[in-house]
Order: C-alpha cells, then sequence, then structure tokens
C-alpha cells in the first residue's frame, strides 16, 4: 500500500510539473517549431522517412553522473515537449521535394519507390516545417541507410535488451523517469550475443518495440553506450505524456506486427532471427509472422522472463512454428546456440 501511494504522489507532482513546463515553454523564446527525426533507410530501389514536429525544448545531455532527481527534471521536459498536429513538412532526398503532413500525434512518414542509389558514397535526407510558419525553421540532415544481404535480425528492446520490468507498473514507472541512457542496464551479455548473431554488425539489425518516440534518444544512446549494434528504431506511434506515461510499452501490440510486416516486405530476399521475451506478447507476434511468410524466419529466441505458469507454458508449446523457438534463460545459452548453427551449417 506505501509502494502504491508514492506511486501516486510521484505521479500527481509530475502532472503538476507538466503543466507548469507546458505554460512556460509556450510563452518562451524555447517554443521553437522543429523536425525530430526517428528513421531513413530503405533497400536497393526504395527508402522510407519517418519523424515528428515538436515544439522544441532544451535539456542537458544525459550523463551517468545524473541522479533520480536530475533524470525526473529531464523526463519532465521529454514528455512536455508538444507534439505538432497536421504540420506541413517538406522532405527533400535526391534532389527531389516531398511534402507531407503529420496525423494527431506529430507524426509523419513517407516511403518513395523507384529510388535507386546515388553515385555519392553517402545519401542524406533533408527534414523541414513548412507549416505552421515560425521565424526560424531549423533543416534537420539525416543519412540514408539501404541495406542488403540474405540474413537480419529484428529485436524487441524492452525485457529483451534493457531491462525494463514490463510486468511491473511500478518498476517500471520508476525506470522510465528516474533512470537515463547511461544508468539504465542492460540485460548481462546483450551486447556479445548482438555481436555474434549479427557476426560482429556485418547482418543489419532492426529495432521494434511499444515504447513510444519520447524515448527513441534515450534507446539510441543506451545502444551506444552499451555497444549494442546500431540498426534503425521503429517505435509505438501514439503519442505519450505525463498524463499517460504508465501506457508507454504497453496497450495494444498489433503494431510491432504491422512493423515486422513492413520489415518483411522491404527485404524479400532476406531470412530474420526473431528476438524476444515472453514477458509480453512478441511468442505470439513472432508466431503469426512466421505463418504468414513461410521459410522466411530462421530462428526465434526468446528470452524467459520470471518464472512460467503451467497455462503460459502450454501456450507456448502450442504456437505455430514452435520448432523455430529457443527459450532462453540467459545471452551466454543463446550465443552457444548461434555458435552451435554456425559450426552444422
Amino acid at each position: 500500500m506505501k509502494n502504491v501511494l508514492t506511486i501516486i504522489c510521484v505521479v500527481f507532482a509530475l502532472i503538476m510539473a507538466y503543466q507548469l513546463v507546458v505554460h512556460l515553454m509556450s510563452i518562451s523564446k524555447q517554443d521553437k517549431i522543429r523536425v525530430e527525426p526517428f528513421l531513413a533507410f530503405g533497400n536497393e530501389d526504395e527508402v522510407f522517412f519517418k519523424g515528428r514536429v515538436i515544439k522544441a525544448y532544451t535539456e542537458k545531455r544525459p550523463s551517468s553522473r545524473h541522479n533520480w532527481f536530475s533524470n525526473i527534471i529531464s523526463a519532465v521536459k521529454r514528455y512536455s515537449g508538444s507534439s505538432v498536429s497536421l504540420a506541413k513538412v517538406e522532405i527533400t532526398f535526391q534532389e527531389k521535394s516531398f511534402i507531407v503532413s503529420t496525423d494527431e500525434d506529430g507524426v509523419f512518414e513517407l516511403q518513395i519507390g523507384d529510388s535507386q542509389p546515388s553515385t555519392e558514397i553517402n545519401e542524406f535526407v533533408t527534414y523541414q516545417v513548412l507549416e505552421p510558419v515560425t521565424k526560424k525553421s531549423p533543416v534537420v540532415r539525416m543519412e540514408v541507410v539501404r541495406y542488403s544481404g540474405n540474413l537480419g535480425v529484428i529485436s524487441d528492446i524492452d525485457d529483451t535488451i534493457i531491462i525494463s520490468h514490463s510486468t511491473d507498473l511500478g518498476k517500471k514507472f520508476w525506470l522510465s523517469i528516474s533512470k537515463n541512457a547511461y544508468t539504465r542496464r542492460p540485460l548481462p551479455g546483450v551486447s556479445e550475443f548482438y555481436k555474434k548473431i549479427t557476426e560482429d554488425m556485418e547482418i543489419p539489425i532492426f529495432y521494434v518495440s511499444s515504447s513510444d518516440w519520447s524515448l527513441y534518444d534515450m534507446i539510441r544512446d543506451f545502444l551506444k553506450y552499451r555497444h549494442i549494434p546500431n540498426g534503425p528504431i521503429l517505435l509505438k506511434d501514439k503519442h505519450i505524456n505525463l498524463k499517460n506515461i504508465w501506457k508507454s510499452g504497453g496497450g495494444d501490440h498489433t503494431h510491432k506486427l504491422k512493423k515486422i510486416e513492413l520489415l518483411m516486405e522491404m527485404y524479400p530476399e532476406m531470412q530474420f532471427y526473431l528476438i524476444g521475451d515472453s514477458g509480453q506478447h512478441d511468442p505470439e507476434i513472432y508466431a503469426e509472422v512466421i505463418k504468414n511468410y513461410p521459410g522466411r524466419i530462421k530462428d526465434v529466441f526468446i528470452r524467459i522472463v520470471g518464472k512460467l505458469d503451467e497455462n503460459r507454458e502450454n501456450e507456448l508449446k502450442n504456437l505455430a512454428g514452435f520448432n523455430h523457438f529457443h527459450f532462453i534463460s540467459s545471452s551466454k545459452e543463446a550465443i552457444q546456440i548461434v555458435e552451435n548453427e554456425s559450426i552444422f551449417n
């Protein structure tokens, strides 16, 4: 009961702080509208772009030396950055411009076909807000990465690479506001496992999660700091703020299936490793992918979260494509499976 009351008090305090920050941002010079770029990747023929338009805020870079109070203040600022709906964004790529509108959560995306790689060593896309008109709308530049080959990896994030306690609302909430990219902890051995399965980053990896886009920077910095292979990060579009922060990572997970389907369609020549955990719905989602894309899934690694009860264990055993699944309790176990398969192949 005491823990519940503590959480309620913290939530109330954060909501009050949220309202104050939103008010101050609305009257300050920091209230500049800008694009927050998320994705710019593709294959040899098409590219996919995604981002969000927000009212910008000023935030110090996170540090391993920041305490829980500093991290909570940063969380308030992060979730107070208001998304701008129905904004017009100009996307310029290969000397062609495209105008897109943001949805109700300030998110936009664009997929362009018949777009072969340029002769340049590196390709870049630029984003700029056209509407609403502001005194200064910065041009944001992002490198476009094209992937090819016959093998790829798709991985979940929460409780698969980063300790999140997704099945415990209180712990999950506290972690989301009191820690940053440098103080969140990875699952033991994750870096070594992911380097092994991507053959030292020779094989492309894509991250798909039910976390919201407000956590994009944190996840990107976390991957880099923990030496985990980098790749496109596909998150949940629904905007989260301090009033509904506990929904981040929860709710309907069908969007994960849609994002995996996007990757399966964009890279039809690839077979994929799928990595997730038993805490939410990863096994069921991955079983659906196996059924819908026969022959496309090489192996599935499911990290066991907590202790499985008998009903859950029976549910997992009855999944479609169960022979593809490896239920693991540690990264060391997963590495051994990958090494054994490499020797066999």
